[in-house]
């Protein structure tokens, strides 16, 4: 049971009251004010002080002030008048509990908005803070952006320069050019016409030595002489056509007999394939040759179709896997599509089968020319 303080004094003035509660051992840690505009508390255990106030003060600007085992107390009125009393008069318990109810009730509603108070100004004050972040930012971006503008225009006023002078050093390589060739041509006319007329002096000399005193016969012979003189030979090109063969050597080093027959065996073998391989039923009688599949491929490969381009060299190898440029092809469509190993695989098939051929192409010339030796 806590206990009442009585014995405080207390002054007055118009304006404020002043009220002294001697309180042992109090201090600002230990001692719990409660304060309104009607109602007083000091809770310091053991000891317990509550006034009922004879009129409201303004509890806001009242100020309390702790030591020396006293508490002074400045309650400045709300409205400026003498008390009769500190307290009020004939107040029972019920009206107490009231007024402790309602003093409570205002204090709760006071800190609720001070709260909220509180929040609304943390909340201004980080809409502010995120504010001035991005107002930073956007400097900051703006600047970046800048820096990155200057540096683009800079550049391209660098390119640009670069490309001029690219320009008129291309420009300057071609009049060399043309002044050279320029040059090249007067000299070649020169010396033509010292040729010309070197060889007219050379003709017209002769003449007078052999037809002397036939003055106008010289004259009509040296204008014929003149006539006579060719032009000089017009450039053109001479196309050759050769007839396309199926073997490497020349025709007159080969025996037509001997390679219609190995023509024929081919066709017959090839026939005989086709047979086994399913993906030629549906296909026509010249699709089932591999120098036509071979040409098919090449077409597909030229339009950068390179998955079929494979699949036509396959069935071609399949048909003939003794033609290396099957292979070489092949290897040329895996190395477009980054097939590295089958590329390596497809190269060094066709140059062993290209050895194999040479070599038989080399022991065949042989052979004849052992056969011409011993004239048989």
């Amino acid at each position: 049971m806590p206990l009442q303080v009585s014995n405080y004094s207390w002054q007055q003035t118009s304006t404020a009251v002043f009220i002294s509660v001697p309180l042992r051992g109090v201090s600002v840690r230990d001692a719990d004010v409660f304060c309104t505009e009607n109602y007083l508390k000091v809770n310091s255990p053991p000891f317990l002080f509550e006034v009922f106030l004879y009129a409201p003060i303004d509890d806001e600007s009242s100020r309390a002030k702790i030591g020396n085992n006293i508490i002074v107390f400045t309650l400045h009125k709300k409205e400026a008048a003498m008390w009769e009393t500190l307290s009020l008069s004939g107040v029972d318990k019920e009206m107490m509990q009231r007024i402790r109810e309602k003093s409570i009730l205002q204090a709760q509603e006071r800190a609720k908005e001070a709260m909220e108070a509180k929040a609304v100004a943390r909340r201004e004050d980080q809409k502010y803070t995120l504010g001035v972040m991005m107002k930073i930012e956007e400097e900051e971006r703006k600047k970046i952006e800048d820096m990155k503008e200057n540096e683009r225009i800079k550049a391209t006023k660098e390119l640009e320069a670069w490309k001029e002078c690219q320009r008129k050093a291309e420009e300057l390589k071609i009049i060399q050019r043309e002044e050279k060739l320029y040059h090249q041509e007067k000299q070649m006319k020169e010396e033509r016409k010292k040729l010309k007329h070197k060889c007219l002096t050379g003709n017209s000399a002769s003449k007078n030595l052999a037809t002397k005193g036939r003055n106008s016969e010289n004259i009509f012979f040296e204008k014929l002489k003149e006539d006579s003189i060719p032009a000089p030979r017009s450039v053109g090109s001479i196309k050759i056509s050769f007839t396309p063969r199926v073997f490497p050597t020349a025709l007159r080093e080969s025996q037509v007999a001997e390679e219609e027959e190995w023509l024929h065996k081919q066709a017959e073998a090839r026939r005989a394939m086709n047979t086994d391989i399913p993906e030629l039923c549906d296909l026509k009688e010249e699709e089932k040759n591999p120098e036509w599949l071979k040409d098919k491929g090449n077409k597909l490969f030229a339009t950068e179709n390179y998955l079929a381009a494979i699949n036509a060299y396959n069935l071609a190898i399949r048909l003939n896997n003794k033609i290396p440029l099957l292979y070489l092809n092949r290897a040329a469509c895996h190395l477009k599509l980054k097939n590295l190993h089958k590329a390596i695989e497809d190269s060094s098939k066709a140059y062993r089968i290209m050895k194999l051929l040479l070599r038989l192409i080399h022991r065949t010339k042989l052979y004849k020319m052992m056969l011409r030796r011993f004239g048989i």
